[in-house]
């Protein structure tokens, strides 16, 4: 892992900027992180998105500033400031076309999103091997963010011991199928007046997860509405599940 830039950012959250082979990728710590270890969070930001999206960052710093996480986010495939390749560009296309028109798109996520979280789940799990080296991160690890990929890695990654996902309908049929699988203590966000996708088929995965304790929070809004209230109850789960 090779560090491009660090600052000490006003509220006391370090940031670390970093490149992992040729995942970049940024890090927030704490400055109690420099006296005693403190657990991480990794955060996947939603498709299309970079893992400096505003409310991604603010959602970072504020859960290590005021709850004593570190927290890394990563580019996915695609996404941010990796290029993206022809066929993610169709598949772009072709998902904005079916929506707009009211078509079915299981098909279209399976192909777009699918391989995907074939790359993702690894390079999540590199970056995880990476910052759990660093003397100031000691575990466990928590996941919060996009839905397909932390199904996937709730299920493949041993060191994950709590969930948050942001409830959406584009999932592909293997993580579909894995959910119920998903054993681990998880919480569910999901807003409900979201305009690109149904609900039911969220509902469905829900309550297809294997976990003994999961829980759903649904709030009134569209895609990009969820409450900020929602930062701290995502941190105090975690802070249960992780301390």
């Amino acid at each position: 892992m090779r560090v491009s830039s660090e600052l000490r950012l006003d509220d006391g959250v370090v940031e670390r900027v970093f490149l992992l082979g040729e995942i970049p990728g940024v890090l927030w710590t704490p400055a109690s992180a420099r006296s005693a270890p403190v657990p991480l969070i990794l955060t996947g930001h939603g498709g299309g998105l970079h893992k400096r999206e505003p409310r991604l960052v603010a959602r970072a710093r504020y859960t290590a500033a005021a709850y004593g996480f570190a927290v890394a986010a990563i580019d996915a495939p695609g996404h941010g400031e990796r290029p993206r390749s022809p066929a993610d560009e169709r598949h772009r296309g072709d998902l904005r076309r079916a929506l707009a028109a009211g078509e079915p798109v299981g098909d279209i996520v399976d192909a777009f999103l699918g391989p995907l979280v074939d790359t993702a789940v690894p390079e999540w799990q590199a970056t995880c091997d990476a910052l759990l080296a660093l003397p100031e991160i000691a575990g466990p690890v928590g996941y919060s963010g996009m839905t397909a990929v932390g199904v996937a890695l709730a299920v493949l990654e041993p060191r994950i011991a709590a969930a948050v996902f942001f409830g959406q309908g584009f999932v592909p049929r293997p993580q579909r199928e894995q959910a119920r699988h998903v054993s681990l203590p998880l919480l569910f966000l999901l807003q409900w007046d979201d305009a690109g996708m149904a609900r039911q088929p969220i509902l469905d995965l829900f309550d297809a997860f294997g976990s003994r304790e999961k829980t759903l929070h649904a709030n009134l809004g569209g895609h990009a509405g969820t409450p900020w209230f929602e930062v701290d109850d995502t941190a105090r789960f975690l802070t249960r599940h992780l301390r």
